[in-house]
């Protein structure tokens, strides 16, 4: 896969090439090859130990890679890492945070260290998604902790949206709210890469979707080109197009993290 380029520029919000990354005797990623376009929602699917997270580490340039080539919006994860990390918001799969600070405390340093963000937006987010910032982190269940790095992404005006499972925690009215500041941020040209195992949440929001397997790209395209395939199957979910893919050869193969 050539990289795609305008004027000698990648056109991707994330763009991945023959990626290789092997953890002692485990091939977690195994070639894969990905491409983000801008401007859209992504979702990038697979059960767990697929490859989802250590493919987000490579991006967000935390882990180094043995072969192939990550670029991310345009520049290089490891050595442009200051300057790209001001232009995108990550919301990670673990989520932790500083035990003694609010709630608040926390958005607004995140916010501070991604760029402007106005109090108007902020009040909003803390509204929809119905969290108190001014308990300390350490008070917070799982889900309102959700809730804190979610605000603290979308309170910020940022290019790019890595959201690693986001939603775990979350009630069916928060992540109905999800959903909204998904489509928002698209409709504010902004780009979300979105990595969920919650199928029907991708099925609902995203443009473009890739699928994992054992740390390869299987099927990736847009989301009518799936629903095309889904079509075809008995029944007509993406659910059964998913399972059919790991249950090939009778059964699945987890080599990935």
């Amino acid at each position: 896969m050539l990289l795609s380029t305008i004027g000698g520029k990648y056109m991707s919000a994330i763009e991945i090439r023959g990626l290789k990354k092997r953890f002692g005797r485990t091939m977690a990623l195994d070639g894969l090859e990905l491409s983000v376009p801008g401007g859209g929602i992504y979702g990038f699917i697979g059960p767990n130990g697929a490859g989802k997270s250590t493919t987000i580490r490579m991006v967000l340039g935390l882990l180094n890679k043995d072969e192939g080539e990550v670029r991310l919006l345009n520049g290089n994860p490891r050595r442009d890492a200051v300057e790209l990390h001001k232009r995108l918001a990550y919301v990670p799969s673990d989520v932790q945070l500083w035990d003694n600070m609010t709630g608040g405390e926390v958005i607004d340093f995140l916010g501070r260290l991604r760029g402007s963000y106005t109090k108007k937006r902020r009040a909003e987010l803390i509204e929809h998604f119905d969290l108190d910032p001014t308990k300390k982190c350490r008070t917070y269940s799982k889900g309102n902790r959700q809730k804190v790095l979610l605000i603290s992404a979308f309170v910020s005006d940022v290019e790019l949206h890595i959201l690693d499972e986001p939603t775990t925690g979350l009630d069916p009215l928060m992540k109905t709210v999800f959903q909204q500041c998904l489509r928002e941020a698209k409709d504010a040209g902004k780009t979300v890469f979105l990595s969920s195992h919650i199928l029907s949440e991708v099925e609902a929001v995203c443009d473009t979707i890739g699928v994992i397997r054992a740390g390869r790209m299987i099927e990736q395209g847009s989301m009518e080109d799936l629903k095309a395939l889904i079509s075809q199957q008995d029944p007509p979910t993406l659910e059964t197009l998913f399972m059919n893919y790991y249950r090939k050869d009778g059964k699945d193969e987890e080599r990935g993290r």
